[in-house]
């Protein structure tokens, strides 16, 4: 119970400070592990079986992992997988290798010692990967489909550092024996495939219809621990049978409502294991031996990201995407523990030299939120640096800022009509992807008056802002409404209150990105629960009316300055609204049903 309470106070004073200094959470679990465990205060005397114990979370991470990913797609990144994922570990493996040779370390110990190193952090990599909302694009798919292979992989190199020493490993080194060969493995994916498909579905169906929440969580547990816990028996990876898992599971029609249960649990290991990494980091290294953990540590990292910015053309990713997968895996990943201790106890690589790497694997993961620091600086610095792209035909009748989602969507409807808007965006990445895809899209920050003056914004007929960042939007639509008052303006609004802001910066037309998408989810809503489609439309266009009436009033009272009134005023309004709506659909019930829209919505 005290080291539980001092895991929880550690992380509740450390993450926030890095999370406020940009440094990111990992880093600060980082530190609360290094600030009570056995360098620091020394109040948690044991982080290594902490360790073990934590490791779950990245079990559990890769399991949530594998139910966003349906088979048939898995099956599509089959490629990427195994070619680019082959293709790191070899490229840093060979860039790697001869420095312990140099040093005068065996070829075996150079070997096995290159491949560990080549390993990057799962936990580490896909955390940054999901907190940027990475995982969707390029540089996120082929990161994630490289940390696929070498978990796949990390099960032969605790093979062969066991054959290549000359001692059999000590199976408390690593995730413990494996017990049988390759056909039992094969028998146990096989297995684990049969009974996701024919024994779990059913069972969840079953539990499900209970109705006790606490059971399905509870099944939910057990299924991932179990195929976890049978991988390990068999000699595979822990994580590789829960990600195989969630893939079996993806399809499934409880995906949701597994992932919900299981993210809490998730979440708390996977911030427990990267405590336990920093308890377990050998800093009085640092004072023995302060050059060679300095040198090694960039050495590694270095190479491992020079490795992979090499690969970056061959897996399709250019650019600041290119630099951005090069440095979320330029680490070492928690897999390397693990073969660095089995190399240990077989002897490949001598006792000193095996806890050396362990301390820069441990170090490198310091590193990566660091080096993002400098990377978002430097694109934000070349980004200013690059000069605004000349715009010759400024004829057309629109002119749009912002080429995101949404910008994108008023740019291809224009498009249909026959209009060619004349697009800017500030984000390079945004502007060389558009292109790419045919789209003629111009460099530039569209509050510049020089740009907006070539870009023709004297001769157009309507402005779309539809930039992503509220603050910027505003400042844009006070701008233009200064220099060309007579300019229609139609700007993206974030919530009511941007929508306000915008308003009061007399744009013509401001649109919530979510209101339409979300009236019309709810239209779907009602008609599925048995409302007839002319009911359903004319709900949400009365919400429509009463949400704009209430932006007017709450206007009115922000102008006089009382936000006692404003929140009176909008409290009120919603309940009046609610009752209204209950009372019409009270009237309709007592008469006769109206004969309205049957048809499905189109």
């Amino acid at each position: 119970m005290t080291q539980a309470i001092l895991f929880l106070l550690a992380a509740l004073i450390f993450v926030p400070l890095a999370v406020r200094a940009g440094l990111g959470s990992v880093l600060g679990y980082l530190v609360a592990g290094m600030a009570i465990g056995p360098v620091g205060l020394a109040l948690v005397s044991d982080p290594t079986a902490i360790l073990h114990v934590s490791e779950l979370g990245v079990v559990l991470m890769l399991f949530v992992i594998g139910l966003e990913l349906e088979p048939q797609r898995l099956w599509a990144m089959r490629r990427i997988v195994f070619g680019g994922g082959a293709l790191q570990m070899a490229v840093c493996a060979a860039l790697l290798m001869p420095v312990g040779l140099l040093l005068g370390w065996t070829w075996q110990a150079a070997l096995v010692a290159a491949l560990a190193m080549a390993l990057s952090s799962t936990a580490i990599a896909v955390a940054i990967l999901q907190e940027r909302n990475l995982m969707p694009r390029p540089v996120g798919q082929t990161g994630f489909a490289m940390l696929l292979f070498q978990d796949i992989a990390a099960i032969p190199l605790l093979a062969l550092a066991a054959v290549l020493g000359s001692a059999a490993p000590d199976a408390g080194a690593g995730h413990g024996a494996a017990h049988g060969g390759p056909l039992l493995q094969v028998a146990a994916v096989v297995g684990v495939v049969v009974l996701g498909r024919y024994v779990a579905y059913p069972a969840m169906r079953f539990i499900a219809r209970l109705q006790v929440r606490e059971l399905f969580t509870g099944f939910a547990l057990l299924l991932v621990l179990g195929v976890a816990a049978l991988m390990e028996y068999v000699g595979l990876s822990m994580g590789l049978g829960a990600f195989l898992a969630g893939v079996l599971l993806a399809s499934s029609e409880y995906r949701h409502a597994l992932e919900n249960d299981i993210l809490p649990f998730k979440g708390l290991l996977l911030g427990l294991f990267f405590i336990a990494v920093g308890m377990s980091m050998q800093l009085g290294l640092l004072v023995s031996a302060p050059l060679q953990v300095i040198v090694g540590l960039l050495l590694v990292v270095a190479l491992k990201a020079l490795g992979l910015w090499l690969l970056g053309p061959v897996v399709k990713l250019t650019g600041s995407q290119r630099s951005l997968l090069a440095i979320v895996l330029s680490q070492v990943g928690e897999f390397a523990f693990v073969v660095l201790a089995a190399a240990k106890a077989s002897a490949v690589l001598p006792p000193d030299t095996a806890d050396l790497l362990t301390l820069i694997a441990a170090l490198s993961m310091v590193t990566t939120p660091l080096l993002l620091i400098a990377f978002d600086r430097l694109a934000r610095h070349e980004t200013s640096e690059r000069p605004a792209d000349t715009i010759e035909d400024a004829e057309s009748p629109v002119l749009l800022a912002g080429f995101g989602r949404y910008g994108q969507i008023v740019a291809r409807t224009l498009l249909s009509a026959g209009i060619k808007p004349t697009v800017i965006d500030h984000d390079a990445d945004t502007v060389d992807s558009a292109r790419r895809f045919g789209f003629k899209v111009h460099f530039g920050d569209a509050s510049q008056p020089d740009l907006l003056h070539a870009a023709g914004v004297g001769k157009a007929r309507a402005f779309v802002i539809a930039i992503d960042d509220a603050t910027q939007a505003t400042r844009l639509a006070h701008e233009l409404h200064a220099s060309h008052p007579d300019l229609p303006i139609i700007a993206r609004a974030y919530d009511a209150v941007h929508e306000m802001d915008l308003e009061d910066a007399h744009v013509h037309h401001a649109q919530r990105e979510m209101l339409e998408s979300s009236l019309r989810s709810a239209r779907v809503t009602l008609e599925l629960l048995g409302f007839d489609r002319f009911h359903a439309r004319q709900l949400a266009d009365d919400f429509r009316r009463h949400t704009e009436g209430a932006i007017r009033q709450a206007r009115l009272a922000r102008q006089q300055d009382n936000r006692d009134d404003l929140i009176k005023r909008m409290r009120e309004a919603r309940e009046e609204f609610e009752r209204q709506m209950q009372d019409d659909l009270a009237r309709q019930r007592r008469h006769a049903p109206a004969q309205g829209w049957h048809a499905p919505s189109d």
